[in-house]
């Protein structure tokens, strides 16, 4: 049975955390509903945003204090202690699946990141010497939990998810295929990054109408839809749940689809200063980090 008491709405429909031009931190919605923060900050765009009184996206009591301040940089929704031990769907999508030459599963594969993954959505990703640059990208939806709880069924699941997030769950293809554990390829330092916003499922009721789309230096690479999820969203949380606790924080990736960069012939991998953009549609926004390689 899941916890008693679950999510509240919260004012907010698209939270961001950012910091401003004396380096204060604040949380809070962007003015314009339509902007894709991302996008907007590479572009160099004034990014106005609405003020909370709180630091954190997990304080559903938070409201408006009536400022509005300018971003000059902007931080994950959630920070990396929030966050803790992030888990994660692999092989969730038929056509990734297929181009990767796989079965489909019967049961969510499950595998884990820790939580030095988490990272900005607009700094720099550096990929370690060790992975020989055969790292690619995968777009995926983030699922956040708002409410700690256990044992959830899958039609009660969405009552303690607070909101989605874009997330790209970096991986180093050769070190993946040296065995059947995957979290060490796709664990990292900085390979999650995640963000711009956080969007309420008061906005998104059902995540199954999201868009997602990689695009790599013009070309895209992915371009998919949650509809095509093998475990849906709820599913997954309601999979993860069971007999283990998911604090309030909690980030659940949930597969990716196909056209990751490994499949294609010859395969397409992140190099130094590659343009990278990663979205989701419905206001989560393009994480736009740019490409460096480890001493």
């Amino acid at each position: 049975m899941g916890s008693i008491e679950k999510v509240k709405f919260p004012v907010w429909d698209r939270f961001v955390r950012f910091t401003v031009e004396d380096g204060q931190e604040y949380c809070g919605e962007p003015v314009d509903s339509e902007l894709d923060i991302g996008l907007a900050f590479v572009a160099k765009e004034p990014i106005l945003i609405k003020v909370l009184d709180s630091s954190s996206a997990l304080d559903i009591h938070a409201s408006f204090t009536g400022d509005i301040k300018t971003a000059t940089s902007i931080l994950t929704p959630v920070t990396a202690q929030e966050v803790g031990t992030i888990r994660c769907v692999g092989l969730n999508y038929t056509d990734h699946a297929a181009e990767m030459k796989l079965a489909l599963p019967t049961h969510p594969e499950i595998f884990m990141k820790p939580d030095t993954c988490v990272h900005s959505p607009i700094l720099p990703i550096t990929l370690p010497k060790n992975t020989s640059e055969e790292c690619d990208p995968e777009v995926e939806l983030a699922v956040v939990i708002g409410k700690t709880c256990k044992d959830v069924s899958p039609d009660e699941a969405l009552d303690y998810v607070l909101g989605y997030m874009t997330a790209n769950d970096v991986t180093a293809r050769k070190i993946q295929g040296r065995g059947s554990q995957w979290g060490y390829s796709k664990g990292f330092d900085g390979f999650c990054p995640m963000g711009p916003c956080l969007v309420s499922t008061k906005s998104i009721p059902d995540p199954s109408v999201l868009l997602l789309r990689t695009t790599l230096d013009g070309k895209v690479m992915q371009n998919g839809a949650a509809k095509n999820l093998i475990f849906s969203a709820a599913e997954c949380v309601s999979h993860i749940s069971q007999g283990t606790t998911l604090r309030r924080g909690t980030v659940i990736l949930t597969g990716t689809p196909a056209g990751i960069g490994h499949s294609y012939i010859p395969p397409i991998y992140l190099k130094k200063g590659a343009d990278l953009k990663i979205w989701i549609s419905h206001g989560l926004g393009t994480l736009v980090n740019e490409i460096k390689q480890g001493a």
